[in-house]
Formats: structure tokens, C-alpha cells, sequence
């Protein structure tokens, strides 16, 4: 069992903004995109730094898509910033017909995505956004883990020639990835091999699946767990290596369990190889006021949930 340490609680959004910060430094190209929501994307700095390279668009996320798809024709590189109920089912037509079917080169990266929200509640607690983006032709989606993989992801994405949703967060999480472990798009990371059990986890989740793995470790259950950071394109090689290993498999996402990572794991094992599949997600609901920590524990999204799905896949074996 590798044990992974805790280096200080951060929020993703922060490595978004720090990732930013550093393009605006190294890569003249990029340019940012804002609807009104400057501190909460923390974008300050880079304004600070280009403030010509930044476009204040104000509450009208469809004109931001719109404008941004149009900096790409002249060879700029745009990301756009708000939160991700706003960056996906406010603006989904636009997107589609704008960016997608060009393949227009804009990076979509949307912050306060699921119930780590908050309490600010169901309304802005969207659950499915990775779905609705995924099934883009041609739209790459990434969803980051803690500070430091969402610093590397923004870096990433600036090399990346095509339409991109980036996916973070509000709540300060562990930060627990190093730069030894690496990012590279399309490529899922081996944090912990096992042998009874695979964990295919992604964003918030990985840190609980690390420590779900720790508790189970205890029980006598090795599981080998996966960091997904990167839902489409699907890692399948490392996927279909491990379960090929396990014989069973838990997804766990803070999405709902229709239309995300877990949906694209179950169909994957249904063409190449068919096995027991749990899903830790949210189960086709909308979120509600409370605190991370209460939603999380609330709508199954910890690491007891992982637990008590590990438990009941071996069983199925």
C-alpha cells in the first residue's frame, strides 16, 4: 500500500488560477474570458499581470462562448471562466455550434462543479455537466483531483490543439499529488496497485477512494486504486489491465451515476470485458443546501460509500 500524504488543504479552483497566472507568464497567446465571477475563478492575478488579455464579458456566458470562439481565428487561445452549471447548461447550444462542431480551440474551464458547492444549493450544484459535455464530438473533459493536478491540467490544456472542459472545484481538498506522478491527457494514474478489487475514481473522489483504500487495507482487501483524470478520451488500457487483475471494479465520481465517468467504465467493460461494477455517484437527484461535508456524506460520495461498494462488488465476483 502507498500511503499519500496530505501536503495542505487547497481548492482546485485556485490551481486553475495559479495555472493561469503562470500561461499568461510563458504563452502569449492565452487569453481569459470572464463572466463577472473574477475572484471566484481567481483570475486576479493574471488580470493584474495582462490586463489586454483579459475580456470582462459580465452575466452573459453565451456572448463570452461566443466571443471566444472567435478569438481562436485569429490564433489566440481562450479560457473562459465561470461556474460550471453556467460554463455547460446555460451556454450548451453555443458550445455545440460555436466551438464543438468547428473544433474551435477554446478551453472551457468551469469551476463549482457538484454538491462541494455548497451551500449555495441545488440551482448551481450541477451533476451533469461531464455528460452533457462528453457526448460533444471531438470535446476533450478533464476532471482534476486537487491543487496541484489542476495546475498541471491548465498547463496542459494550453498545448492542446482543440475544444477542452476543465472541470474543478470550490471546497479546499487534500492536496496530495506530486509532479513525480506527471499529467498527461488521456492517460489515467496508478496511485495504489491491489489485487481483489479495482477503484476507478475521479476529481474529489480520488482522495477519498486513497483513503477508502487505506481503511480497507486494515480489512485485509488490497485494492488497486486509479486516478481518471481525464474522462474523455477514456483511458481504457489502464482500466482493462487492472480489472483483468481484480475481476471487479468500483467507479466513484461526484457526478450523477447516468451520463459520467462511471456510465463510460460500464460500457467499456460491456464490449471488452465484462465484469462485477459498482458505482459510487449520485443517483439521478439534485443536490441541496448543506455543507461539503454533509453532501458528500449525504448523497454517497465518501469514503465509507467506496467502502460499503467494494464490499458488496467481491461479492458479486
Amino acid at each position: 500500500m502507498i500511503h499519500y500524504t496530505n501536503q495542505g488543504s487547497n481548492d482546485t479552483r485556485s490551481g486553475f488560477g495559479d495555472g493561469l497566472t503562470e500561461l499568461g507568464r510563458t504563452n502569449p497567446k492565452v487569453v481569459a474570458l470572464c463572466a463577472d465571477l473574477i475572484g471566484s475563478l481567481k483570475m486576479q492575478d493574471f488580470i493584474d499581470e495582462n490586463p489586454e488579455r483579459f475580456f470582462q464579458i459580465g452575466i452573459a456566458e453565451a456572448n463570452m462562448m461566443g466571443i471566444a470562439a472567435g478569438l481562436t481565428i485569429g490564433g489566440k487561445i481562450p479560457f473562459t471562466g465561470t461556474f460550471a452549471n453556467f460554463s455547460t447548461g446555460r451556454v450548451y447550444d453555443q458550445i455545440r455550434q460555436s466551438i464543438a462542431y468547428s473544433g474551435k480551440n477554446v478551453k472551457i474551464c468551469a469551476s463549482h462543479a457538484g454538491v462541494t458547492l455548497g451551500e449555495d444549493g441545488a440551482t448551481h450544484q450541477i451533476l451533469e455537466d461531464i455528460g452533457m459535455m462528453k457526448m460533444l464530438p471531438g470535446m476533450t473533459v478533464i476532471n482534476t483531483c486537487d491543487y496541484n493536478q489542476t495546475k498541471a491540467a491548465t498547463l496542459a490544456i494550453a498545448d492542446f490543439d482543440g475544444p477542452v472542459y476543465l472541470r474543478f472545484g470550490r471546497p479546499k481538498v487534500a492536496n496530495f499529488t506530486t509532479p513525480a506522478l506527471g499529467f498527461e491527457i488521456g492517460k489515467g494514474i496508478l496511485l495504489n496497485p491491489g489485487n481483489d478489487v479495482t477503484i476507478v475514481a475521479t476529481g474529489h473522489l480520488v482522495w477519498e477512494a486513497l483513503q477508502a483504500a487505506e481503511e480497507l487495507e486494515k480489512q485485509g482487501i488490497s485494492a488497486e486504486v486509479i486516478n481518471i483524470h481525464t474522462i474523455k478520451p477514456l483511458d481504457e488500457e489502464i482500466i482493462l489491465n487492472s480489472v483483468k487483475k481484480t475481476g471487479c471494479l468500483v467507479s466513484a465520481e461526484e457526478h450523477n451515476y447516468l451520463g459520467g465517468m462511471g456510465e463510460s467504465i460500464s460500457g467499456l467493460l460491456g464490449l471488452k470485458h465484462p465484469c462485477p461494477m459498482e458505482m459510487v455517484a449520485t443517483q439521478d437527484t439534485f443536490g441541496e443546501s448543506g455543507t461539503p461535508a454533509q453532501l458528500m456524506t449525504k448523497y454517497g460520495l465518501d469514503k465509507n460509500a467506496i467502502i460499503g461498494k467494494v464490499k458488496h462488488v467481491i461479492k458479486r465476483k
